[in-house]
């Protein structure tokens, strides 16, 4: 299994990184998690869009989803797709207003909106918390964790190789959970612990960096990779904190980087 990454810039693209967007090649198998702005160009750097295996989605904040409208324009339009579309309709595993939040931000305008339908491209499946799904022969567990809005972690498991990606959250036990044991958990570390503006996170938004590497080390995993650093945050600052955390192997994800698991 290995990890590529589209973009992994905090809340937003930032100045060298596309929003949260990850590549997964799981054996034969090609799955996005997250599709955040910017991230469908450098995905076409790796894949010829016609050919992803499926699409998760942790949550339904643009800087995880906006560029899901570009994917659907080049499904719906390429002039010269190689194969008939809607005889093959594209996995996506999402929460579960994905399919009418996706429509309205594909649709041309409110007036449309209800004639706009994507269920002949796509094919959703809602995620819950516990819930598991088979997309191509990879494995998709997922528990809720804690947002602003309804988000999942995930788990990707192949072959004997596990990944689990935090998507966004704030201190969670079921992240840990899900996380128990697994080879690399790509977890989000937005902002240091220690800021001008608090003592302590505020709860139930994201983690930091050493929260980050606190679950990581409660869960037992293999390796840490951070990512989701917001731009005006000291990247170095937030990996140093979670390596005072964590005593296994931590690194910070860059955009096109590749890392197995």
């Amino acid at each position: 299994m290995r990890l590529i990454v589209l973009g992994c810039s905090g809340s937003g693209p930032g100045p060298a990184s596309p929003a949260s967007g990850y590549l997964v090649e799981a054996g034969d198998a090609r799955l996005a998690l997250d599709l955040g702005n910017g991230t469908f160009g450098p995905l076409q750097q790796h894949l010829d869009p016609f050919t992803l295996d499926g699409l998760v989605f942790s949550h339904l904040h643009p800087d995880h989803c906006a560029d899901f409208s570009a994917l659907a324009v080049h499904r719906r339009y390429h002039p010269f797709p190689p194969f008939d579309v809607t005889t093959r309709p594209l996995p996506v595993v999402a929460p579960a207003e994905a399919p009418d939040r996706f429509a309205a931000q594909y649709a041309p305008s409110a007036a449309e909106r209800a004639a706009t339908d994507l269920t002949g491209v796509f094919g959703f499946r809602p995620v819950t918390d516990g819930s598991s799904t088979d997309v191509a022969g990879v494995t998709v567990s997922a528990r809720a964790v804690h947002h602003v809005c309804e988000a999942y972690a995930v788990r990707v498991e192949q072959g004997g190789r596990s990944l689990v990606y935090s998507g966004d959250t704030g201190p969670s036990p079921a992240l840990v959970e899900l996380a128990a044991g697994a080879d690399v958990l790509l977890c989000e570390a937005t902002w240091p612990h220690v800021t001008s503006f608090w003592t302590e996170p505020p709860p139930g938004v994201h983690l930091s960096g050493r929260q980050a590497g606190e679950h990581a080390a409660a869960a037992g995993v293999g390796k840490l990779l951070l990512t989701h650093v917001a731009a005006w945050f000291d990247a170095g600052e937030i990996l140093a904190e979670a390596k005072a955390a964590f005593d296994g192997p931590v690194a910070l994800v860059a955009p096109g980087g590749a890392y197995d698991v």
